[in-house]
């Protein structure tokens, strides 16, 4: 009887805290290499733990799954990753100092209906909205 080497997809996604249709969806879109098959089964070897951790590093910093994509294939294990891999850091600043403007305007407009008084929340709602978008387009 032959041996059975690596680790089954249930046994990395339990170790690995996901769901087996997590790696297999990985798996699909290029995220994780195809593992070797046993008896139609497949069979992880352990360093797709690392992948999965730079995979998860990843989401944590705000990366999409396509741009985690491109950082796979286009960046880590380029001869000269440092200018693609700054640019795609740069790209990812931006975008979250856009989110995070838009989350202050968010918590400024919220602050203001909060002083709305309950028999015309309706018309205090409708005015700081009007004012709330002025300010905005205005700043545009």
């Amino acid at each position: 009887m032959a041996k059975i080497t690596g680790m089954s997809v249930g046994e990395v996604a339990r170790r690995a805290g996901m769901l087996p249709t997590t790696l297999r969806y990985y798996e699909s879109i290029g995220l994780l290499p195809n593992p070797t098959r046993e008896n139609g089964h497949r069979r992880y070897k352990p360093d797709v733990f690392q992948r999965l951790e730079m995979i998860q590093t990843a989401q944590q910093a705000g990366f999409t799954l396509a741009e985690i994509r491109v950082l796979f294939d286009e960046i880590l294990w380029n001869d000269s990753p440092a200018a693609k891999w700054n640019s795609l850091i740069q790209r990812k600043l931006q975008e979250i100092e856009g989110m995070l403007v838009n989350i202050q305007n968010m918590k400024r407009l919220l602050e203001d209906i909060l002083g709305c008084d309950n028999e015309h929340l309706a018309e205090c709602m409708y005015q700081t909205g009007q004012k709330y978008r002025q300010s905005i387009n205005s700043a545009d």
